[in-house]
């Protein structure tokens, strides 16, 4: 995979927005990008080409080379430089985001009117700039979102009037999101971020981060808003999507790799959303999610874990503070959260913004602050840096300088606030390098055939394989007629909504099975579409199909009636999933449970194709259906992978990472959890037991784990170990095994989880191959909350567990800690 180069600091190229517009023109393009970019004046000012020179740029436009100019100077002496040149209207500039075209600014291009715009004294950060989003189903579909040298024009072009058109030139952080790919009309589209999760692969996750960094660079953004850290505690919670799964460790573990792989192609990685984020209510959201219910040390242990990890390994640049509150203390207004935990424990020297409207909730909805004003200075004192919301930035930058002036926001809180944003686009290389340099590398590698191939295989890895009675799969290529039936046979909306790529081409399950198969053994019937005409009231009034819907399962039937087999595809997708969807119960939503029993009454064999983020409470389909396959939001790619491994082309070997239940009523239910809190034993009055446990996953051959060894087996409480298993593919066909290694502290002062996930590999193993992996095992492996609240390795004995899933365990073996 090449990596972006930029090419160098002399005249020829240091003004590559001006190029670029030269050679739009010469391609008779220029003209027709103005009428239709929304800009009624297009570049209307004239290119300062004399403050470029060669490995600087006269930024004051002073003619002389400045500190904070001269790239051989420190970070550090750069910005104390140039907060000393900074007033107070530049300053405050600097606390607020800017939302792109289209939702904030009203003009594509820079126009006269930008000189009396507050952003005249320049901005933080430009959000969504071009990136194609509008509006949930409102997509930008002019130039500068869905033609890449198009968009790399007006991001150059807007980024010039900060360096030209301001007085210090200081340059626009571009943010952007992006859980599944960069956020683009056109990006290398993965799996969502659970998926990734599910593939249990760190070194792919890595790849993911790469190729996203490498594309949002080549596209002009600097920072990207991922990856999230939350960790899933509820299966209603309609942003399960964005998590990586349960485990805390896995989540950190998926964290590390791919910020680290976005921060390695020179842009910032934003973490999300900080902090006791996704322990909401009930699965509540919007406006509801307000008082997170967790005691201080599994909040310890389980949601600041991974931003823990993380920001120790990664010098991780950005962090999203969240709008809920924890204890009665939005996390927004709270100094203890933003500066004492954040910046002073974990050591996070990037700068934070706000969650949409994060800040004004102070007043709003937590009512702790009695105005905006008071809010604006509540969160400054706390340590968040910028606001960023859907609104105009001057009400936010106007409050600082009241503030200011008024001499409550002390000039200390001030300039080390802007630091914050400043350091952060001095890392990024802004003041130096702050256009896209060579469009042509940008359009060569932006969803590129290789990059593409990296999806491909995220997609195949992520797919589980939840059921496989009698090897009904993999299916025969030489099956006579195969019956594609479901509604989410064509429905793949979750490879073009929001927080992604928009609109880069997609393959649904017909198109993947029928490249597979060919067009004339494949028969499709929708059968049902994916909710009723009521829903989601008939989730509590529940109603027989009218004919409408009774005409299209019937259909259904018939075209079963014809086949071989038939895949049925079920589950969720974008209308019952995403943010602000979170579901009352996880019963398959319509008609489709109904669907599924005609189908299976034909007699036809039947393999269910589960689409969705939320597990679901699929209990008649577990006991009935030979073959389950559980997809997730499989990205771009999705109908190919999922055609792959329904006939065998590929091995399936993707885990849970999220739990089953088998009725809503049993939440909640999660792993890890503490001694007994989820047993069901001396119950006498309800459903027991799990449908799927976290960490399960079944493959088209078997594996086998011998020899465990600890080594060694006692240590210090400040020392280490190393675990040994050999892995054995003991089937007839190859495959990747994820192995999976749990501890338990069998004494401690407090109660600790029954089970901690502390490594996992995922290994690709040829028929009879055995390979050994090996598990490192650290202090903060083993740490505990202990009765005084310190974070300590109590002596005593600790079981090491090597399982296939959390509730299969296969060889256990001990550690002793003196």
């Amino acid at each position: 995979m090449k990596k972006s180069t930029r090419t160098g600091g002399n005249k020829a190229n240091a003004q590559p927005a001006i190029r670029w517009r030269n050679e739009l023109k010469a391609l008779g393009i220029f003209a027709a990008l103005l009428a239709t970019a929304g800009s009624s004046e297009g570049q209307v000012f004239t290119p300062k080409k004399e403050i470029y020179h060669k490995g600087w740029n006269d930024l004051n436009k002073n003619g002389k080379k400045d500190i904070y100019e001269d790239p051989k100077q420190s970070v550090e002496a750069r910005v104390r430089d140039l907060i000393s040149r900074m007033n107070l209207d530049e300053k405050t500039c600097q606390l607020a985001t800017l939302y792109g075209y289209h939702r904030i600014l009203k003009d594509s291009l820079p126009t006269r009117e930008w000189k009396n715009a507050i952003w005249k004294d320049g901005i933080a950060n430009i959000d969504e700039e071009f990136n194609g989003f509008i509006q949930w189903g409102h997509l930008d579909k002019g130039p500068l979102a869905t033609d890449i040298l198009h968009h790399i024009w007006g991001m150059n072009e807007v980024q010039r009037f900060f360096i030209e058109q301001t007085r210090l030139g200081i340059p626009a952080d571009f943010t952007n999101e992006g859980i599944r790919g960069v956020e683009a009309h056109t990006a290398t589209g993965f799996p969502t971020a659970l998926n990734m999760g599910m593939t249990w692969d760190k070194e792919l996750v890595g790849q993911m981060g790469t190729i996203e960094g490498m594309e949002a660079k080549a596209l002009g953004y600097s920072n990207v808003y991922a990856p999230i850290m939350d960790v899933a505690r509820d299966q209603r919670w309609g942003r399960l999507e964005e998590s990586y799964g349960e485990s805390p460790y896995l989540v950190a573990q998926m964290g590390i790799r791919m910020a680290r792989g976005m921060q390695g192609q020179g842009i910032a990685a934003t973490l999300k959303h900080f902090a006791v984020y996704s322990n909401n209510n009930g699965a509540r959201e919007g406006l509801a999610r307000t008082d997170p219910q967790i005691p201080e040390r599994e909040m310890r242990d389980l949601l600041l874990y991974p931003f823990r990890h993380v920001l120790d390994s990664v010098e991780v640049m950005g962090v999203m503070c969240s709008y809920n509150d924890y204890d009665g203390v939005p996390i927004t207004g709270s100094r203890y959260w933003l500066t004492d935990v954040l910046r002073d424990k974990f050591k996070f020297k990037g700068y934070v913004v706000s969650d949409s409207d994060a800040m004004e909730y102070l007043f709003s909805k937590h009512h702790v602050a009695k105005d905006f004003k008071e809010a604006v200075y509540q969160a400054l004192m706390a340590g968040m840096n910028v606001r960023t919301t859907f609104a105009p930035p001057d009400n936010m930058i106007k409050a600082a300088r009241e503030l200011a002036l008024e001499g409550r926001l002390p000039d200390s809180v001030l300039n080390s606030r802007v630091a914050d944003v400043l350091r952060v686009k001095f890392k990024l290389g802004l003041f130096d390098h702050p256009y896209v340099e060579n469009p042509d590398h940008s359009k060569a590698i932006v969803n590129s055939a290789d990059h593409q191939a990296v999806a491909l295989r995220a997609s195949r890895e992520s797919i589980v394989l939840l059921k496989n009675k009698d090897q009904l799969l993999p299916l025969s290529k030489t099956l006579r007629k195969v019956a594609l039936i479901g509604p989410n046979i064509l429905d793949n909306d979750y490879a073009h909504t929001h927080y992604g790529p928009l609109m880069s081409p997609s393959v649904n399950i017909l198109e993947g099975v029928r490249q597979k198969l060919g067009a004339a053994r494949v028969l499709y019937a929708k059968g049902c579409d994916l909710v009723d005409k009521n829903w989601p009231e008939s989730q509590i009034l529940p109603e027989a199909p009218d004919p409408a819907a009774r005409k299209m399962m019937d259909s259904a039937v018939a075209v079963a009636r014809q086949a071989d087999v038939a895949i049925v595809a079920l589950g969720g997708n974008t209308r019952t999933a995403g943010e602000n969807k979170s579901s009352t119960d996880l019963n398959l939503p319509g008609f489709q449970q109904q669907l599924i029993r005609e189908i299976y009454a034909t007699g036809t064999p039947v393999v269910v194709v589960l689409i969705g983020t939320q597990p679901m409470t699929i209990n008649w389909i577990n006991k009935y259906v030979k073959g389950i396959i559980y997809a997730g939001y499989p990205g771009v790619q999705g109908g190919t992978a999922i055609a792959d491994v329904l006939f065998g082309d590929y091995n399936p070997g993707g885990k849970l990472t999220l739990t089953f239940p088998k009725s809503v009523g049993q939440l909640p239910l999660h792993f890890p959890s503490k001694p007994n809190a989820q047993s069901d034993e001396g119950e006498g009055a309800k459903i027991k037991g799990l449908l799927f446990a976290f960490g399960h996953g079944l493959s088209y051959t078997s594996f086998n784990y011998t020899n465990l060894r600890v080594t060694p087996g006692k240590i210090k409480t400040d020392g280490t170990t190393t675990v040994y298993v050999d892995v054995t593919n003991t089937g007839s066909r190859e495959g990747d095994d994820v192995v999976q290694l749990y501890t338990r502290d069998l004494l401690s002062s407090v109660t600790t989880f029954e089970k901690n996930l502390r490594g996992f590999e995922r290994v690709h193993l040829k028929p009879k191959e055995t390979k050994t992996v090996q598990f490192k095992i650290v202090p903060d492996d083993l740490m505990l909350w202990n009765r005084k609240m310190e974070h300590v390795v109590e002596p005593g004995a600790f079981k090491i567990m090597i399982c296939h899933s959390s509730t299969d365990i296969v060889l256990t073996g001990q550690l002793e800690v003196e």
